[in-house]
């Protein structure tokens, strides 16, 4: 490796983003592009349950060895199925296997912003919350909490179990942000994608990166409805 390539490497500090199996993939779409739309880099790592999800909701095989390819196809397609509706730029995502514990992600010294979770399944919920760290996913979230960086965990469960609510405060005391996946209406949505963008929206907020995914409230009521 040249000093160059070395130096470049040392300044990249990416989003560690991570897509666990629970039904809510158009969400973790959404929240990819706002972040390679606000020139941040990415680390992806999806989940063997969340390929199932994938495929399940989009139609798309999220494979290891085509990941550019299905990435793309994933991230063009909205959130009521249409293909091309976005194009999105996947030059500075890094894919990572949820099985390589050996990655980069999984070290406290591997250089990141931070981790988002998206979404949350209630089982990934447990796992980070008792630091089992069975696959890099959760491996990666343990060691984002242990480092003191900003973990965003957005939940897409209903209803909830007193055991997931017990290791939701967990996290939320181990200094994770606990974000359910809960659109919010007066930004006037008009389109199932302006819900998805919402909670993705919010998903950033917490993150701190700044977007323009949904409409703000400004303190008027009936911005709503007057949007156009």
């Amino acid at each position: 490796m040249t000093a160059a390539s070395s130096t470049s490497q040392q300044q990249r500090r990416p989003w560690i983003v991570g897509v666990s199996g629970a039904s809510g993939t158009p969400f973790a779409a959404s929240v990819l592009r706002g972040l390679l739309a606000a020139g941040e880099s990415v680390d992806l790592v999806v989940s063997r349950a969340s390929r199932l999800t994938i495929l399940d909701e989009t139609g798309i095989s999220y494979r290891d060895a085509h990941w550019q390819e299905d990435l793309l196809s994933w991230l063009s397609r909205g959130a009521d199925g249409k293909p091309d509706t976005f194009r999105p730029d996947i030059g500075d995502v890094r894919h990572w296997g949820a099985g390589d514990l050996a990655a980069g992600p999984s070290s406290g010294s591997y250089p990141a912003k931070g981790m988002l979770i998206v979404p949350a399944s209630t089982a990934c919920v447990a796992g980070v919350a008792l630091g089992l760290s069975k696959d890099l996913l959760q491996r990666a979230a343990s060691v984002t909490l242990k480092e003191r960086r900003k973990l965003v965990v957005a939940v897409r469960e209903t209803p909830l179990s007193g055991s997931t609510l017990r290791q939701m405060v967990a996290l939320d005391e181990a200094g994770a942000v606990v974000l359910p996946a809960s659109p919010g209406f007066y930004a006037g949505a008009t389109h199932i994608q302006d819900l998805v963008d919402f909670v993705a929206g919010r998903v950033l907020d917490a993150a701190g990166v700044p977007h323009q995914l949904y409409r703000r409230w400004e303190g008027e009521l009936g911005g709503a409805s007057s949007r156009g």
